[in-house]
């Protein structure tokens, strides 16, 4: 097979303005474009956005040399309801926004002049998503040109038959007989292995490798299988691994246990919405890697390629989920309707997309699905398990139930109906917040105990334990007093935290230590995402004029790692909570120290590792420290200020006033032994705009990141400094420009932004040249780099 980049020389347009058609090149994000109202029917959901529908457009000039040859194209991801035409002939439609698709081309193209390809999405149905779904092309498309005798799409699959002994199986389907040819070369490039067999179009050969290098999230080893068929080949990356779940061991990868730290994640790219380029989705993968994350969940819905080919070469774990929803909708218009008619398809590309991946370790069925509480929704979820088991014998089964969600929705409280939304809507001008969203704002006014103390109610247990029986993993969200009870009343179930709180990292990990079928965490969440706006935010009025959530929020704020890729204090007690640092400092923003601020339950705190508040002398300061310590002891300019001692958590709270200098924390056993120390100082008075570039030098495909910061002459930054700043841009095109704020009322597409304590962010992508320059203005100063290519 040819595969051809298809991403280059593409127009755009809003549906009916075709006069208004712009350039550009995917992977595209259009929902970027959509002006914001407070009268959207998304609300809270994609951010007050009045999401619009929008074409694509390209011209094919087909290539004497495909004449007799099957053509087609290969979508990614299309959000959502795409049509696909060409030369005005409807070839295919698509409906779920985040499963490939493939179109078969051959017969349409015209040799003889230009065809025109037309991808008409549909976005504005709606409300039809729970968070920010982008809209249009927003994953890669690629032109396939295959020969007449050839190797099905995703005709390759391998498979670890013995990992001890390196036996594997090679799965391979063509579109006729004939003889092929398989190598496999190991991680050095060396061919270890060949084998030419003839096939009647569907067989299965048996493959043995010396001494094989295994995958795992510590030696992320990755061979490489091609196999030849005539005058087609194809090439699949794969680790030799083997999962396994044992009642003494819990979740294993090659038989030793792998307790999974898991971080629950969307599908968007922060400030470049829904765009999905490869190198974004390796940065964001890298920095939850970096910050002691081994686990993401894709929530809520199958990631992307992108993401599944950088977890194999970090050695990232993935549990790749199905949907939001299965036959109950959560908003009107979304893909509730055509879950049980379509999950068998839908599957089927679900795991051709993920089987070749040895990071995928875990298959979800759904998200906090209520269904799971009624018979058909558990014999439902029985079909799904048993058919995902066909498909792919070599992993487990699981799905998020949301235990109390589970009870609650049973009584019908929260259930979604287009009636009550709409009677609302007439009656107040909002939308009714019914499933999901009911629960966030309860649990955002109540706290997270609220959540945790249902699940831990006896009716839960009955309202679950169907739908538990027909997975192999049962998936808490929000459920851990459940943990040690739910062990002893059912000896065959494994328990993961499919969704879990920030505050219950260091509890989690004393629970998984004593109990193997325990087998992991997956916080909520471990990087900020767009929509679901404010449900994990706490924001002063200087930054989010009301806490409504209304138009201006954008950002859910919930991430461990902000919308920029920069981690929180959050983040910072849960690599302690995990045993990866012996001790973090953080402080609560000392010019907000006990003002009001927006509520959620998916915050832990909203401190940040800064002692630099000049102007603040005097006030009120609340410092945290996070030390797995029998005491820890604070001092002030070598000033002690006090000593705090375990009390069940990781995190110790101090209180005390500001003063400009030093903050120096210290952590101690019981002996009275230093174990680790942590220090803060205080900025300078001089302020100066600092430009850092996250890559030093840009390779091919990369994108730049920029981090745009009001620091002292040390890179020491300074929160409390607030400006905008506009930016200038040489060698590049900027995608991207904006701040980590949730409440944020500019437009990621501007060169101009404002600060978010102190910082802020633009993403740049080189047009190839030698070097990419950056300008940049403010009224507290300017400041320029340059980024070699």
């Amino acid at each position: 097979m040819k595969k051809i980049d298809f991403n280059n020389n593409w127009i755009c347009y809003q549906k009916g303005k075709r006069e208004s058609a712009f350039a550009l090149s995917l992977p595209h994000d259009a929902m970027l474009l959509d002006e914001k109202d407070s009268k959207s029917v998304c609300g809270v959901n994609n951010g007050w956005i009045m999401a619009n529908d929008y074409v694509y457009e390209k011209t094919l000039k087909a290539d004497p040399e495909w004449k007799d040859k099957n053509i087609s194209l290969y979508f990614e991801g299309v959000y959502h309801k795409a049509n696909v035409y060409i030369n005005n002939v409807k070839k295919a439609y698509h409906h779920y926004g985040y499963t490939h698709f493939m179109v078969d081309i051959t017969d349409e193209i015209d040799f003889s002049k230009d065809n025109i390809l037309r991808v008409e999405v549909t976005n504005s149905d709606q409300p039809n998503s729970r968070w920010y779904s982008g809209t249009g092309i927003y994953r890669p498309v690629w032109l396939e040109v295959r020969p007449k005798k050839y190797i099905k799409p995703f005709g390759l699959k391998i498979k670890t038959v013995d990992f001890r002994k390196g036996i594997l199986e090679l799965s391979v389907k063509t579109n006729a007989a004939g003889s092929l040819k398989a190598e496999i070369f190991d991680p050095d490039g060396n061919k270890v292995w060949e084998k030419t067999v003839v096939t009647d179009g569907d067989c299965r050969i048996k493959a043995g490798i010396d001494k094989p290098k295994l995958w795992n999230s510590d030696s992320p080893d990755l061979y490489n299988c091609k196999v030849t068929f005539g005058e087609d080949s194809c090439e699949e990356k794969f680790g030799i691994r083997e999962v396994s779940l044992t009642k003494d061991k819990g979740l294993c990868i090659n038989g030793k246990r792998k307790l999974l730290l898991g971080a629950c994640i969307h599908h968007d790219e922060g400030i470049l919405g829904a765009a999905e380029y490869d190198f974004a989705a390796y940065r964001k993968i890298k920095i939850l890697k970096d910050n002691g994350y081994n686990a993401v969940r894709s929530a809520h819905n199958p990631c992307s390629e992108a993401v599944l080919r950088a977890c194999d070469e970090l050695g990232m774990l993935v549990m790749d989920e199905y949907v939001d929803m299965w036959y109950m909708h959560k908003t009107k218009y979304d893909y509730a309707t055509e879950v049980e008619s379509n999950f068998a398809e839908d599957f089927v590309d679900m795991v051709d997309k993920d089987f070749n991946h040895p990071s995928v370790i875990i298959y979800s069925t759904g998200n906090e699905v209520g269904e799971s509480a009624q018979e058909r929704g558990i014999k439902l979820c029985a079909r799904m398990t048993e058919e995902l088991h066909r498909l792919d014998p070599t992993r487990p089964v699981s799905c998020g139930i949301n235990i109390f969600f589970n009870l609650l929705s049973s009584m019908g409280f929260g259930v979604y109906s287009d009636k009550k939304a709409e009677q609302e809507a007439a009656d107040t001008g909002k939308k009714k917040a019914v499933g999901s969203e009911f629960f966030n704002n309860l649990a955002g006014l109540l706290g997270a105990d609220f959540m945790k103390w249902g699940a831990s109610l006896y009716p839960c247990d009955l309202k679950t334990k169907g739908a538990f029986a027909a997975m192999d993993v049962a998936g808490y969200n929000y459920g851990i007093k459940r943990y040690e009870h739910d062990l002893k009343k059912y000896p065959d179930r494994y328990i993961l935290g499919s969704e879990t709180f920030c505050s219950d990292a260091y509890k989690f990990m004393k629970l998984a230590k004593k109990n193997p079928r325990i087998i992991g965490d997956f916080v909520w969440s471990g990087i900020d995402y767009l929509g679901e706006v404010g449900v994990g935010s706490w924001e002063y009025a200087d930054y989010a004029p009301d806490f409504s959530h209304g138009k201006g929020w954008v950002a859910a704020g919930s991430g461990r790692i902000d919308l920029t890729g920069k981690p929180l204090a959050e983040m910072s007690y849960t690599r302690v909570a995990f045993g990866i640092d012996k001790i973090g400092l953080a402080v609560v923003p000392v010019c907000y120290t006990d003002q009001k601020h927006s509520p959620s339950a998916w915050k832990m705190s909203n401190a940040m590792e800064s002692w630099s508040w000049r102007g603040c002398e005097g006030a009120d300061a609340k410092v945290e420290v996070y030390a797995k310590a029998d005491h820890v002891s604070l001092f002030l300019n070598k000033k002690k200020l006090g000593t705090k001692r375990f009390n069940g958590d990781c995190k110790f709270v101090f209180k005390t006033k500001y003063h400009d200098g030093e903050l120096k924390a210290v952590a101690f056993d019981g002996a009275g032994k230093k174990l680790a120390e942590k220090v803060l100082r205080t900025a300078s008075e001089e302020t100066v705009l600092t430009l850092e570039p996250e890559n030093k030098r840009l390779e091919k495909n990369d994108l730049a990141y920029i981090r745009l910061k009001f620091t002292d002459k040390n890179g020491i930054v300074k929160p409390m400094e607030r400006a905008e700043i506009k930016i200038e841009v040489e060698g590049g095109k900027l995608l991207a420009f904006g701040s980590a704020c949730p409440y944020y009322i500019k437009s990621y597409l501007s060169d101009t932004a404002d600060t978010y304590y102190g910082e802020a962010l633009a993403i740049v992508k080189p047009d190839g040249g030698k070097k990419v320059k950056i300008n940049a203005y403010s009224r507290i100063g300017n400041a320029e780099v340059e980024i070699e290519g």
